[in-house]
């Protein structure tokens, strides 16, 4: 069962989808799904649609959603920067604790791509997500997205005040904002579980990134994190053998992840 909604954040109202498993108990597990650059709650090839209803079908609620000025959404993507998207992301939360067969000591927040930074920052910052999982995730804001945009997008920008780039408009403070946060300086301070996945022939998204997390996540005294590298996945897993990869790796993860919080639950009990 699927349900359009509309949440209302400090910027703007986003759309978003939330998805009910097939047979809910009276606290079930919830994925929230940030999608990436100028992307949509759709995502590239339904990689979004595909994997929430997957998802469903496991037993966890999913909700995913447009960022401001994405997909169905209102407002100015990139307005306010990443400030922003953290702010709107933690909205969406809000949201989904207020629904009443959600568990909130199982909130999980997937993010791909730029996504998977803004939901590095955000959970550094809300105690509320208690486990990460990053598809192809962003490392570096600033050089990342430049590299995605072309410098000359960048440079119209800081010239002229604005600049197009796919007919999404810029402001220089939405390229400041992306040096203002260093999502591998926030990885200590979440201290929930992380899985992370990458694959070998993303042309994105640097695949050393995957190993780069990983080794700073380790360093926390808390929290474990797994990785997962996909071989010739691109960066949104476009081809059928990469997707069904991509979810067999993820599903497992929550698996396991659900068994040790059980072992843990019974040890203490």
């Amino acid at each position: 069962m699927e349900h359009h909604i509309r949440i209302q954040s400090e910027q703007a109202e986003l759309a978003a989808t939330l998805h009910y498993p097939a047979t809910t108990c009276s606290k079930n597990p919830i994925i929230i799904i940030a999608h990436g650059f100028i992307g949509s709650r759709i995502g590239v090839d339904r990689l979004f649609v595909k994997a929430a209803r997957d998802f469903s079908e496991q037993g966890y609620m999913v909700l995913r959603f447009d960022y401001a000025g994405c997909g169905e959404s209102e407002g100015d993507y990139g307005a306010n920067g990443l400030d922003a998207m953290i702010d709107q992301t933690r909205s969406v939360i809000d949201y989904a604790l207020k629904i009443d067969c959600v568990d909130p000591t199982r909130v999980i927040l997937l993010g791909h791509s730029l996504g998977g930074a803004v939901s590095v920052l955000t959970a550094a910052k809300d105690k509320r997500v208690k486990s990460l999982v990053l598809w192809s995730a962003v490392a570096h804001p600033f050089n990342d997205i430049i590299k995605i945009t072309g410098k000359k997008v960048y440079e119209d920008a800081v010239q002229l005040g604005s600049s197009d780039y796919m007919g999404y408009s810029f402001k220089p403070e939405f390229f400041d904002s992306l040096t203002q946060h260093q999502p591998f300086d926030q990885t200590r301070k979440f201290g929930g579980d992380v899985l992370l996945i990458h694959g070998t022939n993303d042309e994105v998204i640097p695949v050393d990134y995957c190993f780069l997390y990983q080794k700073l996540f380790w360093m926390r005294s808390q929290g474990q994190c797994d990785k997962e590298v996909i071989f010739q996945a691109d960066h949104t897993y476009s081809s059928g053998q990469a997707y069904v990869q991509l979810m067999n790796a993820t599903k497992h993860w929550l698996l396991s992840l659900e068994k040790r919080k059980s072992d843990w639950y019974d040890w203490t009990i």
